[in-house]
């Protein structure tokens, strides 16, 4: 890249390498709570550390890439997408681990939200590290950082209430840990007794009259509260790199605390970061969230776009920018854009300079799940896929067949896209977009004028349609018809739409005849 970046993620390697300084691995990483269906928003930060990932790797550099699933956070609220709810509302306030699974599957309702990412992140070429901090507190892993937080618990309070007003300062019974009672499992009602500076820890439930004394070294139940956890795990974990949502990076957030306190109580520096913006849904308001429901997931998204297109949308997008995932009729432009960005990739479109040229392979690079294919693969526009799938009855191997040229990988990939657009067909495009062939024996109403109009298209257009040479001379070929039979060409546009399948309006017309079988289009049109 002639020493210049040429993408975001290469622009954060960089900077990682030049505060870090040179070390045997780099750690990067991400990390969310369970809490509901771990929707593309949280994917937004999954995805950005990965093109981190694969940036320090192109520089020869090793990484770890750790995500860690905050299971032992407390679950606060129900999402209104979930099923049995009143049975999971007996489990508010209980470490989400220990919340059983609504639909039965998985060992609780945090495994169950843990396996489904877990599953579907390889098919983007995702493939992190998964740290369960269940298991790691419950293990007693943290038991130094929980005791070094508890030494410093009056400095971890300045800071906090430094970065406060005065509504939300600090109580005067606060300590920076929380405990899961070891009798009633909730945390809502316990009492931490004062600490007397040893590795015990005493507490008071007012829930179920539990009273104990634990053992950091052994205990299970006791957890940081979350601004003094994160720095403590920076330190723990040496992490190099891990950005993080707007919310966090405000003014005051999470992260600036969390800066102060790694380096004040942990003797460690803050990871380099960036802070990256929220994604809307098209069509909707406000911010994705697994507590409310609203949400869109990894699997639906790709029911419509295929991982090279997931990882192209985000890929194509710096982290600071907000957008909307849109599955709409704008699907139809993301994969026209993905597909110049393709061509421009393998020079098969020229662009202005060798800087965008650059940032448009690296954008390519960055999108593809796995290595680059060996050499150009043939494009099969996304809208003309459609057009085929509703022509030959959504069948898609049908329609896949079709390609007679294409074969092996490559044809795993289209069959990929047109599953992708059978999907987009079914569950999003408009009504307009959609059309069904006319059987053979049907018959639209039209006028003398558009009946002879169609006869003419039939006779002299159609039936020799495979000697014009592509799309322009067939588009011709129909005014030229339009005009020899003295109609308005709109007029007969109509004519052969309500025709054909029955509506106004339709695919391009030229395009459109020349997809469709000649012998096919003769009997649909005989009656005429």
């Amino acid at each position: 890249m002639n020493g210049k970046t040429a993408h975001w993620a290469d622009e954060t390697a960089a900077k990682i390498i030049r505060e870090k300084g040179e070390k045997d691995v780099y750690v990067c990483a991400s990390g969310i709570t369970p809490s509901g269906v771990v929707h593309i928003g949280n994917f937004r930060e999954i995805i950005s550390v990965d093109l981190v990932v694969r940036a320090l790797k192109k520089l020869g550099k090793n990484v770890r890439f750790i995500y860690s699933w905050d299971d032992y956070d407390v679950f606060r609220k129900v999402p209104a997408n979930m099923p049995r709810q009143e049975d999971l509302k007996k489990y508010l306030r209980f470490p989400i681990t220990m919340v059983p699974d609504p639909w039965g599957r998985d060992d609780s309702y945090a495994r169950h939200h843990e396996a489904d990412v877990e599953n579907i992140l390889p098919s983007v070429g995702i493939f992190p590290e998964y740290l369960y901090q269940t298991s790691r507190y419950r293990g007693s892993i943290y038991a130094e950082g929980i005791k070094t937080a508890l030494e410093n618990s009056e400095k971890i309070r300045a800071v906090l209430d430094k970065f406060r007003d005065e509504d939300h300062k600090t109580q005067d019974d606060w300590q920076p840990i929380s405990i899961f009672c070891g009798g009633c499992n909730r945390d809502d009602g316990v009492l931490i007794l004062p600490w007397d500076g040893s590795w015990n820890v005493s507490y008071k439930c007012k829930n179920c009259g539990c009273e104990k004394t634990v053992d950091l070294r052994r205990a299970s139940e006791v957890k940081l509260g979350w601004r003094i956890d994160w720095p403590m795990r920076w330190a723990y974990e040496g992490v190099d790199f891990e950005p993080a949502g707007k919310d966090h990076h405000s003014q005051g957030g999470s992260f600036d605390t969390s800066r102060v306190i790694t380096k004040e109580i942990y003797n460690n520096e803050a990871p380099v970061t960036f802070r990256y913006d929220f994604i809307g849904i098209k069509g909707t308001s406000g911010k994705m969230a697994s507590s409310s429901g609203n949400v869109i997931d990894l699997k639906t998204l790709l029911r419509v776009y295929t991982p090279e297109l997931v990882r192209y949308i985000f890929a194509g997008t710096r982290p600071n920018t907000e957008f909307t995932i849109s599955f709409d009729l704008d699907v139809l432009k993301i994969y026209e854009d993905y597909d110049k960005t393709e061509r421009i990739a393998w020079k098969l479109e020229a662009v202005k300079n060798e800087s965008l040229f650059q940032k448009e392979r690296r954008i390519y690079e960055l999108s593809q799940p796995g290595e680059l294919p060996s050499g150009p693969p043939p494009q099969i526009p996304f809208r003309h896929l459609c057009n085929l799938l509703q022509i030959n009855g959504m069948d898609v191997e049908k329609t896949v067949s079709l390609f007679t040229g294409v074969s092996g990988e490559q044809q795993e990939r289209l069959r990929a896209r047109a599953v992708c657009a059978s999907n987009w067909i079914t569950d999003y495009a408009p009504p307009e977009f959609r059309f069904q062939l006319r059987e053979a024996g049907e018959k639209a109403e039209l006028t003398e004028a558009e009946t002879a109009a169609l006869r003419g298209l039939r006779d002299d257009v159609i039936a020799g349609i495979e000697a014009y040479n592509g799309e322009k001379e067939t588009a011709q070929a129909i005014y030229d018809a339009a005009a020899k039979y003295k109609i308005e060409p709109k007029a007969l546009f109509r004519a052969a739409y309500q025709a054909l399948i029955g509506k106004d309006q339709g695919p391009r017309l030229a395009s459109f005849l020349r997809s469709i079988n000649k012998d096919r289009l003769l009997s649909i049109l005989e009656r005429y």
